[in-house]
């Protein structure tokens, strides 16, 4: 597996490229608590666990675990950001002291620090209290401190690494950025080489032609949706193409903090509890745009146009604060006038076809849906390059060329993934400042975020750690053909080294160039493909007793010597169950024009925590039109010796 090995050596590259590259950070700073207690009995007052404290971490969380997580990958990074004067404060400047992160916030008296408490029992949160928000916004001398710090950083780091810093934007809608705040960033744009946008609001930002942006899916939806809800015109001049959207939006926007769930959730361990929940933090926040933070001599810049809602807007003309969606906001469909290429689309009659989904896109493939409409995405928020976060189903990427990447993921509990969206920006950011190709910076941040995953707490990815996850065999010396026992190891070895694992099956009697573009397509689907064969007995059983034209050490040999082709492994049944059962694959493709739900094995193999995808068929090759043209053939050819 030579071709794994070179991809390896170029993943390897781009990390020792990052080195000291410089990069600032700005946007919601917070500090993660976390509080672990042992509980053995309920409270009489009311059903309620005691709790008995037992032992008390603190993290840098939000903008400053993403500068964490860029320091601790090697790159040089400064955060600036609003920090209030208090205990929480002081605890997070420490934890940026000890990361080895240019500290340069800015103190805020009498604003508080934000703080995310989570009390635990085992690995299990059983509440989570937050301290600071939007309600304590900068004044205008702290707004005043944090445009001072900005500009004075941005020299600074351009001057300790000789070229224009890379900029990353946090907007948690915490308060840090301000709508003077924000305008600067955009009138500023060209001091930065590459900027990498982070928001919950995406529409703030479209002024400022990020170089990628990272939602869950849930913010893309909610972005396209208002982009329909919106009537025209209702927006402000930006610096992409395409339409532009207004940079100023309520200030006091209600907002969660950064999305945590990127690299995936267990069941039952979070899924459907809220929308921005559900991010590689992971991811997925795949967070590929996942997490979102808050926000100056202030450029001007056009006074807003009417709200969508007219009758909640202030008198200055700005939407009024408000907890209801634009119109369809939190409703999108598979859409598109062809079925092959529907996509996400807003359920108000403006466009698509078919059933209604959630933001979270609860019961449809949610990566088909983000891939459809990642073009729409990238006009929308002047990005170059769109990672939308799908949590248990990884990433979907795409830049200019509008060829779509995919990255997957393995479910963990919600307590692992706090802060995995962070690792997976960080790393994006850092391959696309080193200038890496897309797909080698896309993989590079799903194995960021997936191997911080492995226990409770705010997640950071070390570089020592992210290389050594990269120097491990690929194939770990395993043979392309093998048995079933080997090939249940290979597959938990692979998982374990956050690679994905696709799964498909046939008789592949004949091959074609049908079944080669079919064996491409899967490979593309995940990090490792597993072929199954019929054997021999099973084949004529299927197919007939003339069946197979070729035994199955012809079929599999061929099989092994194709290029996308990881494993081969021979069953005896007429069903694969037990191999599905035994590798647990995270996708399980079948050729087919018809939809994964008719697949057999489909409740199998979403039993086990996988997804099911269908690939069409190649026109005009299939194993059975070939066997009847040489039949043909055969009995119209003259006999020799005849006239």
């Amino acid at each position: 597996m030579a071709g794994a090995a070179a991809e390896q050596r170029r993943l390897t590259a781009v990390v020792e490229c990052w080195l000291g590259r410089p990069v600032l950070v700005v946007g919601d700073a917070m500090l993660d608590e976390w509080r672990f207690a042992e509980s053995d009995r309920l409270c009489r007052e009311a059903p309620a666990p005691i709790l008995t404290l037992r032992r008390r971490i603190s993290a840098a969380g939000g903008a400053a675990n993403t500068a964490v997580n860029i320091a601790a990958l090697g790159g040089r990074a400064a955060l600036v950001a609003p920090i209030g004067a208090d205990v929480a404060g002081d605890e997070l400047h420490d934890c940026l002291d000890r990361a080895d992160v240019w500290d340069r916030t800015v103190s805020q008296p009498g604003r508080p620090t934000p703080v995310k408490r989570r009390m635990l029992a085992g690995s299990q949160i059983l509440l989570r209290e937050d301290s600071g928000g939007p309600e304590d916004p900068p004044d205008d001398a702290g707004v005043a401190r944090l445009l001072t710090a900005l500009a004075c950083a941005t020299a600074e780091l351009h001057a300790a690494g000789g070229t224009a810093p890379t900029l990353v934007v946090c907007d948690y809608a915490l308060g840090a950025l301000s709508a003077p705040v924000r305008a600067w960033l955009v009138a500023n744009r060209e001091r930065y080489a590459t900027v990498a946008l982070d928001a919950h609001d995406l529409a703030e930002w479209r002024g400022l032609a990020p170089t990628v942006v990272t939602p869950s899916f849930a913010e893309a939806s909610r972005l396209l949706a208002r982009t329909v809800a919106r009537p025209a015109g209702d927006h402000a001049p930006g610096r992409g193409a395409g339409r532009d959207l207004p940079l100023d939006s309520p200030d006091d926007a209600q907002s969660d903090g950064p999305s945590e769930l990127s690299v995936g959730v267990a069941p039952g361990d979070g899924r459907g509890s809220h929308p921005d929940a559900h991010r590689p933090t992971t991811p997925a926040h795949p967070e590929p745009t996942a997490p979102t933070h808050p926000q100056s001599t202030t450029p001007p810049h056009p006074e807003p146009a009417t709200p969508p809602h007219p009758e909640l807007a202030t008198a200055a003309g700005r939407p009024a604060a408000t907890d209801q969606p634009y119109p369809a906001e939190d409703q999108v469909t598979r859409g598109g006038t062809d079925p092959a290429d529907a996509g996400l689309a807003t359920t108000d009659g403006c466009a698509g076809l078919g059933p209604s989904v959630d933001a979270t896109g609860s019961g449809m493939d949610r990566a088909v849906l983000a891939e459809s409409r990642l073009a729409e995405l990238r006009q929308h928020t002047g990005a170059d390059v769109v990672a939308v976060t799908l949590d248990t189903d990884g990433a979907v990427v795409a830049g200019p060329d509008g060829e779509p990447s995919r990255s997957h993921s393995n479910p963990v509990p919600a307590s692992h993934t706090v802060g995995a969206g962070d690792a997976y920006l960080a790393a994006m950011t850092l391959a696309l400042a080193a200038d890496a190709p897309l797909p080698i910076a896309a993989q590079l941040a799903q194995l960021a975020a997936t191997i911080t995953v492995s226990d409770t707490g705010t997640c950071v990815c070390r570089r020592e750690d992210l290389l050594t996850a990269l120097d491990r065999p690929a194939d770990g010396g395993w043979p392309t053909l093998v048995d079933a026992d080997e090939l249940a190891t290979i597959a938990v070895a692979h998982r374990r080294a956050g690679r994905s694992v696709v799964f498909t099956n046939g008789c592949f009697d004949v091959l074609h160039p049908g079944h080669v573009r079919y064996l491409e397509q899967a490979r593309a689907l995940g990090d490792l493909l597993v072929v199954a064969v019929n054997a021999d007995g099973s084949v004529r059983r299927l197919k007939g007793a003339d069946r197979p034209v070729n035994p199955v050490e012809d079929r599999v040999a061929l099989l092994a010597a194709l290029t996308h082709v990881d494993h081969v492994v021979v069953f005896e049944e007429d069903s694969p169950a037990r191999l599905i059962e035994a590798v647990r694959p995270d996708v399980y493709v079948k050729g087919g024009d018809y939809p994964p739900e008719l697949v057999p094995e489909a409740p199998l193999v979403r039993r086990l925590g996988g997804q099911v995808r269908t690939l069409g068929y190649v026109p005009d090759r299939s194993t059975s039109a070939i066997i009847d043209r040489i039949r043909a053939h055969g009995a119209t050819a003259p006999v020799a010796g005849q006239a």
